[in-house]
């Protein structure tokens, strides 16, 4: 099997890179930058797992039509409609689309570009970053992607796929029921990017302390409440289970948003938070706290102007 990755940043290039490693036929898609520098530096990957320097196969965008079996995508939610656009001549009819995106809006957005028998639910939990010289620094025991059918059955190519993940230093997880875990991964990343950007702190010290424990639990209901009335198949207990991942979380875990605002780069407020709150008033749910995220996280955007 051919496997695209578009980009090899720190979510893409971390679980392309591992499947490199164990010798799958990866291409990684990437703009004149970063092909330069993988061509300089390698792709280097620093890891709680084992570091790894690779000599990756690189595309530029823009260039090409040669077909691939899988394309991952892995950017953020405001480049995906450029996104779409830069693999649509990698991709053909039994192409398998894997996004890797947070949140659950960009499902339609890729199921109006490609069929929706294309496009395969997906997610991951990672905490890695891309350092001045382009590393990807992997930083915590979970580096997990998950993948599976809508219609949570194992179908043959999700045992192909299976086969290809297999024996690598990442974990990567068929799921039956992939539409549930990305609605879980939006609650989770959605409270956790949500206040540790607002407090401007890693999640140990606001987990810590009183007010800020209260302040991640009602963040949690708020959204748990907006999901539920909009239908999400949320499993019961999600957040007591959610709030125990808070619980044993490193002092020193911050969302991907918050070390993107440390860096003064451009974060995904309207996506994640902002999604959710057209949801909740269209749905009539109070979301006071939430909507004080929001304001914050949109008074950042408005500073990076």
């Amino acid at each position: 099997m051919k496997i695209l990755v578009l980009g090899a940043g720190a979510t893409g290039g971390y679980f392309g890179g591992r499947l490199l490693e164990k010798g799958e036929d990866v291409t990684f898609l990437v703009r004149e930058k970063r092909h330069n520098q993988l061509k300089e530096e390698g792709l280097v990957i620093k890891s709680v797992h084992g570091d790894v320097t690779l000599k990756p196969r690189t595309l530029l965008t823009g260039s090409g039509d040669e077909p691939f079996d899988v394309v991952i995508i892995a950017t953020k939610s405001y480049h995906l409609h450029e996104a779409l656009q830069t693999v649509a001549p990698f991709v053909r009819e039994y192409t398998t689309i894997i996004p890797l995106l947070n949140g659950i809006e960009h499902v339609d957005e890729l199921t109006a570009y490609y069929s929706k028998n294309q496009v395969m639910g997906g997610l991951c939990f990672i905490e890695s970053t891309l350092n001045e010289r382009g590393h990807i620094i992997q930083s915590s025991s979970v580096h997990e992607l998950t993948y599976g059918e809508w219609s949570g059955k194992r179908s043959p190519r999700t045992k192909e796929l299976a086969a290809i993940f297999s024996g690598t230093k990442a974990s990567f997880r068929l799921s039956d029921q992939i539409e549930q875990d990305m609605w879980h991964k939006y609650l989770f990343i959605t409270v956790l990017s949500g206040i540790t950007s607002l407090m401007r702190s890693a999640i140990g010290p606001i987990r810590d302390t009183l007010e800020g424990r209260t302040y991640i639990q009602q963040l949690f209901e708020e959204v748990r409440i907006t999901m539920t009335e909009e239908g999400a198949p949320l499993a019961n207990g999600i957040v007591e289970k959610q709030m125990r991942l808070i619980d044993n979380a490193d002092f020193s875990m911050k969302s991907s948003m918050l070390r993107d605002i440390e860096k003064q780069q451009p974060i995904e407020a309207d996506h994640l938070q902002g999604y959710l709150l057209l949801l909740a008033e269209r749905l009539g749910v109070e979301t006071p706290l939430l909507r004080l995220v929001y304001q914050h996280l949109k008074v950042y955007e408005k500073n990076l102007d």
